[in-house]
């Protein structure tokens, strides 16, 4: 069963991914800062995440997927992938930022799959929700560090600029 091109053509329409970009991608160098940001924070906030769940519910002291190696690889491969796609969202949509967020919510709840999977297995129903609190906690952190820290840039009109300087000249 083909996929018509005109629904194709709708939902690019619908998601803004549009390859016409009004405004500059993020530089590189602001991408890489809030990257290494967004890996720091991440970290810390699963870290205090863990705390409070093991505060709360002493029970989840130990628990397996509490530990700092074991979700820490994890939330690296996660941050880095989010950091990666901001600047392609940012060069194939007129929207970025809320393609980003729609994107943002829709990994956030596919992440959760896992959760439920191994929560349908027996797991500790409160170290399950410190897990899925840590992927929205990862996200929040993520999506708002790239947004803020390396945001799109005003397309720099050169023709405009070019006008005044020639109207500036003596």
């Amino acid at each position: 069963m083909a996929v018509s091109p005109d629904v194709i053509d709708r939902l690019l329409a619908w998601t803004s991914v549009d390859f016409s970009a009004n405004h500059r991608p993020p530089s590189w160098g602001r991408v890489a800062l809030a990257t290494v940001l967004s890996v720091v924070l991440s970290l810390a906030a699963g870290a205090a995440l863990v705390a409070i769940g093991e505060r709360l519910w002493p029970a989840t002291t130990g628990y397996g997927h509490f530990q700092f190696a074991d979700y820490a690889k994890l939330t690296v491969v996660g941050v880095l992938i989010a950091c990666t796609a901001w600047p392609i969202v940012t060069r194939i949509s007129s929207a970025p930022r809320w393609l980003f967020f729609r994107l943002a919510i829709l990994v956030t709840v596919f992440l959760w799959l896992p959760d439920l999977w191994i929560l349908l297995q027996g797991q500790s129903a409160q170290g399950v929700a410190v897990l899925m609190v840590m992927h929205l906690a990862i996200a929040l952190v993520t999506y708002n560090l790239l947004v803020h820290v390396a945001p799109v840039r005003r397309r720099v009109d050169r023709r405009a600029e070019n006008s005044r300087s020639e109207t500036v000249a003596p």
